[in-house]
């Protein structure tokens, strides 16, 4: 059964948790992908819940969403400040997941969203609700990366192409068909996307550029934003040799088959098809 429930991960802009002046680079979508996510929310008066529990500063990301949502008009707004796993348990939490239109997570660590409210009551109502009923579900940078079941948890880009290299963890399990990844092109993150089909050849990687997201629903997905989406498919790769090699070791995968998209492309995450947008800008000869 298709999910009733809408996912939008967002590639993100700056990381949170690592930078030293992290106060100087607080993530801030683009206002045309916060508007989708509140237009897909129901609208302006929808009730949105902002959870900053992946950065090393909630309290500052938390006020920088009120302040983005605010000026697109919402007004119906709560952050769950959620900092240990106890917090998870808060029963005001529980209730007003409950009812909520719309979930979004912050950047930062990825492993702090899935530690602090992984497999806890509050993380069962989100995916019960995504099953069965139209909430919508955001996150950016890490929040979008915690969205898969096989989560990148890190790993050097510099170290591509060896096997290690990328770090693998369990995600909040919102869509297992896929592994996410952020910040795509300026990280230069095309390796460790590579070992992580490479080791999983039966799931499809996205990476994110910055200011580029997905809107999830249905079993497809449409690319929105100014970047780029790239796709890797490794299911049928002729030669994949990352099971038998020892850690540390230079990693051979042929026929990786990689598609990219931009705004307004589509992708069957069932069938693996991809519909690309019309082009409506004439050729100029000459």
């Amino acid at each position: 059964m298709k999910p009733k429930g809408i996912l939008i991960p967002i590639g993100g802009n700056e990381d949170k948790g690592i930078e030293t002046s992290e106060i100087y680079t607080l993530e801030f979508i683009e206002e045309g992908i916060l508007s989708r996510v509140v237009k897909e929310a129901g609208g302006v008066d929808a009730q949105i819940i902002i959870i900053p529990t992946a950065s090393s500063i909630p309290d500052e990301v938390g006020n920088n969403y009120l302040q983005a949502f605010g000026k697109l008009g919402c007004n119906n707004l709560f952050v769950m400040d959620i900092r240990k796993r106890e917090d998870s348990l808060n029963q005001d939490f529980v209730d007003k997941m409950k009812t909520a239109d719309c979930v979004m997570f912050s950047g930062g660590n990825q492993s702090n969203i899935t530690k602090k409210i992984g497999e806890t009551e509050l993380h069962d109502i989100m995916l019960k609700r995504y099953q069965n009923e139209k909430i919508v579900i955001a996150g950016t940078s890490a929040g979008a990366m915690c969205m898969s079941k096989e989560m990148i948890t890190g790993g050097s880009s510099q170290e591509s192409f060896i096997k290690g290299a990328v770090g693998m963890g369990e995600g909040m399990s919102f869509i297992p068909e896929l592994i996410i990844d952020s910040h795509f092109i300026r990280r230069g993150r095309f390796g460790r996307m590579a070992e992580a089909v490479a080791k999983f050849p039966n799931l499809i990687g996205v990476g994110l550029a910055e200011d580029t997201g997905l809107i999830i629903k249905g079993g497809k997905f449409e690319v929105l934003g100014s970047g780029m989406v790239i796709l890797f498919n490794a299911r049928n790769a002729k030669h994949n040799n990352h099971h038998l090699l020892k850690k540390g070791t230079p990693m051979s995968l042929t026929n990786l088959k990689t598609h990219i998209l931009a705004s307004g492309d589509r992708f069957n995450i069932k069938n693996k098809k991809v519909k690309i947008s019309p082009l409506e800008i004439p050729v100029i000869e000459g």
